[in-house]
């Protein structure tokens, strides 16, 4: 069997006036992440750790922010996407392991419900994925709650 390990990473500016969605769940909150899809920086994240294992190329090259069609998308059909390319090209993901950097909200409450939609968007058994939360101890925009990132792992299986 020939296992391959991705690295994934991304982080999002907080704003006003936009839903804030991290790991496929929506937060109540009066801000939320910046960018052209969702923003959801976690799931992009694990989407570019997979990409990586498999040796594709980034979540921009499949899903460039310069396309209207990915306007608002919500991420978990991204990641929905990004795994079906890979099962296309015959890898399985064995799992996966997160890491959320965020001054605010509280991530911790919300972990088994974020897990939950990522186990429903990647067909993984919710204990295949790993998920966690951590601050950023006051360094930084990620310190000064201007931004939240995630990093991710994933272990995928080409038999």
């Amino acid at each position: 069997m020939n296992f391959r390990i991705g690295h994934g990473y991304d982080i999002h500016r907080l704003v006003s006036g936009r839903p804030l969605v991290l790991g496929g769940v929506r937060f109540d909150t009066d801000y939320g992440l910046d960018g052209h899809s969702d923003a959801d920086c976690l799931t992009h994240a694990i989407c570019d750790a997979l990409l990586g294992a498999a040796g594709l190329p980034d979540i921009g090259h499949f899903f460039p922010n310069t396309d209207p069609a990915y306007k608002n998308i919500d991420s978990q059909v991204l990641l929905t996407r990004v795994c079906g390319e890979l099962s296309r090209r015959g890898f399985a993901i064995s799992n996966l392991d997160a890491t959320v950097v965020a001054e605010k909200p509280k991530i911790y409450p919300r972990l088994d419900e974020m897990k939950a939609a990522l186990a429903k968007s990647t067909h993984l058994p919710v204990a295949n994925i790993g998920l966690k939360a951590t601050t950023n101890e006051g360094v930084g925009d990620l310190g000064r709650a201007l931004a939240i990132a995630a990093h991710a792992v994933a272990l995928i299986v080409k038999a």
